[in-house]
């Protein structure tokens, strides 16, 4: 059973821990640079009042994926970004679609009209997601550089909420 609840502070670390993991296999996020328990505090705190953090859990309380949305300073203020990390070998468990529906409320009750995601363009696994959930496409960015000089493609996915 997968339960999705607000993230909090006390689930910093294993959310990193989740996160480097990914980092460390490549290829499908655009961070490239371990990330700490600080450094999710700091993002979780960036803009509290027009973000969501969630968490999905087992029936142990192992965070199986947690997913965000915030504000994008390349955005229209009645746009949010979202990102999703589901843990190494979970996929496809339903974990990212029950993150959805709790973002997607989020997203409403604090009052954006639609959703931005950007993926890497070789990032197949997440651009399924993203289109199953029901985004469009809506840019491309080429040729962007990464933090290890690496220079990939990035797709823009727009889901409306109204």
């Amino acid at each position: 059973m997968i339960t999705i609840r607000r993230a909090g502070d006390l689930d910093a670390r294993e959310m990193a821990d989740l996160l480097d993991a990914i980092i460390r296999k490549g290829g499908t996020t655009a961070h490239t640079d371990p990330v700490s328990r600080s450094t999710l505090l700091d993002w979780m705190q960036r803009d509290p009042q027009r973000s969501a953090w969630h968490v999905a859990e087992d029936e142990a309380g192992k965070i199986l994926g947690f997913q965000f949305l915030e504000p994008h300073p390349e955005l229209p203020s009645d746009a949010c970004d979202i990102a999703t990390f589901v843990r190494l070998g979970q996929t496809g468990l339903g974990v990212g679609s029950k993150l959805f529906e709790a973002s997607k409320r989020a997203a409403r009750d604090l009052g954006y009209s639609w959703i931005n995601a950007t993926i890497r363009a070789d990032n197949e696994g997440g651009l399924a997601y993203y289109q199953s959930r029901g985004f469009d496409n809506h840019a491309r960015h080429a040729g962007i550089a990464l933090g290890n000089g690496q220079f990939v493609d990035r797709i823009g996915k727009r889901y409306d909420l109204t």
